[in-house]
């Protein structure tokens, strides 16, 4: 696994999110969560080679920690754009029919995603699922980054809610930092997110 590079310059999605922000929390925060699916994963690895499985339970939960973290910062970068430039505004097209179907309007798809990423508790994630299986939308939260609550749906946008995404700028002003984040959703990706999942 490897740190995936940014698609825009640490400094482009100012003044909603801070450059120096974006760099440790790529460079630093990021990076330790490949390496520690890398190394959990070795560590699996090594049990399988000596049949030697008295540490499963540590690795396969640390594995699940950082790929879980891998994944959602991941999806975090690409789910946001500089202000203007693919950033912001309200979805359009195919994605808004479909928001708008599944939870009445976007005012009350924000106000609902809104609720529920300012109000995950200590450390975790606001999140947008696809779920194939009824083609339908659903918001949720992630208790750190791998205790997901819901199978057969795969998040589609997602806000970092852990201290290290806005705590520089935002101090421990959360709502402050879910309100401005809106300003950089990228929804064209988003939408590219769904309709890879539809196939």
């Amino acid at each position: 696994h490897k740190l995936p590079e940014l698609p825009y310059a640490y400094n482009a999605l100012e003044p909603y999110i801070d450059a120096q922000t974006m760099e440790l929390h790529h460079g630093k925060h990021h990076a330790a969560y490949v390496k520690g699916l890398n190394d959990a994963e070795a560590a699996l690895a090594m049990a399988r080679a000596s049949k030697d499985f008295g540490a499963v339970q540590l690795w396969a939960k640390r594995a699940a920690f950082n790929g879980g973290g891998h994944f959602l910062h991941s999806l975090f970068w690409r789910v946001m754009a500089p202000a203007g430039k693919g950033g912001g505004g309200e979805p359009s097209g195919a994605l808004l029919e479909h928001i708008n179907r599944d939870f009445g309007s976007f005012d009350a798809f924000k106000a609902h995603f809104t609720a529920a990423a300012v109000g995950v508790e200590g450390s975790g994630w606001g999140l947008l699922h696809y779920r194939k299986e009824d083609d339908r939308l659903i918001v949720l939260q992630a208790e750190n980054q791998h205790k997901l609550s819901d199978w057969g749906s795969t998040p589609v946008l997602g806000i970092d809610v852990w201290e290290h995404a806005y705590y520089l700028k935002y101090q421990n002003k959360r709502a402050d930092y879910v309100d401005a984040w809106w300003n950089v959703v990228n929804w064209g990706e988003v939408q590219k997110n769904i309709e890879a999942l539809r196939g």
